[in-house]
This record gives structure tokens, sequence and C-alpha cells, in this order.
């Protein structure tokens, strides 16, 4: 008997993919889609790719609506999901994609979201290497509660965190710069999102430590090691309509080579199916992750800068927030960790 599954905020990007993957997983059953002021509408009519999903009509995002069903996935604004999730039966498995469970410093949230701290959930990053040597993997295992990482926060996190780890890189002077499509802010109606303002233009956002992704970024590395980690990061919107092309630079540790940094990589990810390290001198291309659970990692060493960069691509609204909300709820009830995940992208 497959779970029933309800998806808050279906009729968004988020809520979109959600569904996409849930539709052809074996072991989920959407029986439940709702939205706010989409609410009495055809899902069909937001989603018109989701055919399998056609004969679902949106209802209104309540606590009432959203009880009793197996798993509830909330795709919402940030301060909305913690409301509603605190009126959910703790044996219901929630999967929170907003921010509202990512944080665990209720300073950090003051200072980058503001309101109420709902406190943090069980991470949903399986592939993040922890100090120890461990991954975050182990957290999920049997988790009622997950909190999907932020889409930035999966690109950078999984390019610099096996050489943090591995003591091959310096945690301070960290700089990310990553090119962002517009999806991952939303069916938000922006002048700067357009497709008149975007189209042939590159334009940054979030500078000199804004963007509300650093302080869940700092909190990964501090995870994989890094003592009081300094990061410099800026997403750059760019005219795709899906993927994260994440640049990160860091300090070469004293005495490591760029052996040792491949093989930091090579021993977090050898083993991984959705975060791949790509051969020597074969660069990262966003194009390759369009549709696909996959985060591919490509290094370059500059000995003469004394300097580490890595490149992190991915499809932000799979591995970025979908996928990964997916492949965590597997981890949590025991499903095969790929089961309705594919590491193929789609191409041309």
């Amino acid at each position: 008997m497959p779970y029933s599954v309800a998806v808050s905020g279906a009729s968004g990007y988020a809520g979109g993919e959600l569904l996409r993957l849930l539709s052809s997983h074996p072991e989920f059953a959407v029986t439940t889609v709702t939205a706010h002021q989409n609410a009495g509408t055809p899902l069909i009519q937001h989603q018109p790719h989701l055919r399998s999903l056609a004969h679902l009509e949106l209802q209104p995002t309540t606590p009432e609506v959203l009880a009793g069903h197996d798993v509830v996935f909330l795709a919402l604004p940030h301060g909305k999901s913690g409301e509603i999730a605190d009126t959910l039966d703790p044996d219901t498995v929630v999967v929170d994609a907003g921010a509202d469970h990512r944080l665990e410093s209720a300073a950090d949230w003051a200072a980058y979201y503001g309101g109420e701290h709902f406190g943090a959930w069980s991470y949903g990053m399986p592939e993040l290497v922890l100090a120890d040597g461990s991954k975050q993997r182990e957290a999920l295992r049997g988790a009622k509660r997950i909190a999907v990482p932020g889409c930035n926060v999966t690109a950078v996190t999984l390019g610099l965190a096996p050489a943090i780890r591995a003591g091959v890189i310096e945690a301070q002077d960290l700089v990310s710069v990553l090119a962002v499509s517009p999806s991952g802010a939303g069916k938000t109606l922006r002048t700067d999102l357009l497709a008149a303002e975007l189209l042939g233009s590159a334009q940054a956002y979030g500078v000199g430590g804004a963007h509300r992704h650093n302080p869940e970024i700092r909190q990964n590395l501090a995870k994989a090691g890094a003592q009081d980690p300094t990061l410099s990061f800026t997403p750059v919107l760019v005219p795709m309509s899906r993927g994260i092309h994440a640049t990160n630079a860091a300090k070469l540790a004293s005495g490591a080579t760029a052996a040792d940094v491949r093989a930091a990589f090579e021993e977090a990810y050898g083993d991984e199916a959705f975060v791949q390290l790509l051969p020597e001198g074969m660069v990262a291309r966003t194009s390759d992750t369009v549709g696909a659970n996959t985060c591919l990692v490509g290094l370059a060493v500059d000995d003469r800068a004394g300097r580490v960069t890595t490149f992190s691509v991915l499809d932000n609204l799979v591995k970025g927030t979908a996928g990964a909300a997916i492949q965590s709820l597997n981890i949590a009830l025991g499903i095969p960790e790929g089961t309705g995940l594919t590491v193929d992208g789609v191409a041309p």
C-alpha cells in the first residue's frame, strides 16, 4: 500500500517539481494538493505539464486539509511552514522545502529572516560529510521532520565540505560566486524576473553577505570541521530557467597538493550516486543536470595563486529542492535511496 501524500504550495515551481517526481514514485500516492490564492482551481491549470495528476483540485492550505496523510510536503514561503507544521500529527512525516527549519541558531534566523524561530529539523543533505567522517545521511534514518536545504546552499556546501573536512583548504577567505536561474525565486511577480529584464543580462543580488543562504552555508561548513568559517557569497541572476553553477575558491592549505584535494573529493563522493566528481580537466555544465537529481563537481588547483577552485552544478528544482526532499524522505522511511530519482539529465 503506497504512502498517502499531500503537497502544499502545489501551484508553485517547487511544489510542481515535487509533484512531477512523486507522480512516478512507486511508494507514494499524491492524494491532496493545496495552495493559497489558487485554491479551488484545477491543478492542471497551474501545472499543465503534469497530465497524470489532472484529476486533482487545489484545496486550501489548512491543518484540516493536510491532516490524515502519511507524508506532508510543505513548499511554502518562510514563516508559513512553521505555523502549519506545529499543527500536524507527530507521527506524520513532514518535509519542509522552505527555510523555516534549516537554521540551528535563533540569532542567525533573527538576523536573516526575522519572526519566530521554529527550530531545526533533521537536515536533508545526505551527502554532507561531517567532521568525524560520517555523513548527514545517518541523521535522516527514521526522521519524522526533515528540512530541505537551500538550493544555493547545496551547490556551495557540496563543492567545499570535503576539502574542509580533509584540511586541504583554509576555512577563512572562502569565495563563492554563483550563476543562478530565476526559478529559484519561485513564481514571483517581480520586475527583475520579467523576461524583458532577464534576457541578455546578468545581475548580482543579495550582495555583501546579505543573502539568506549565508548562515546556512557556514553552518554546514562548521559541521564539516571548519572553525569560524568566513565566506563571501555572491549569487548572480542569469537567463536560464533551471540551474546553478557555483564557482567556489579557497586558499590551499599549507603543504596540501592538487592530488590531496582530488583525493578528498574522491573519498567523500566515490560511492555517492547523486554527487559525482568529474574527471580531471572536465568542466561542469548546468545543462548536464537538467531534470536530474545530480550535483556534478569539478576541481582546479592554481599553484601560482595558492588557491583551489571547485565548480559545482545542479538543477535548483531537483537536487536543489524536490529531488533532495524525496531522496531524504526515502532514507527516512527505509526506502532505497534512489527510488523515484534519476541521475540522467535532459539534452539538448
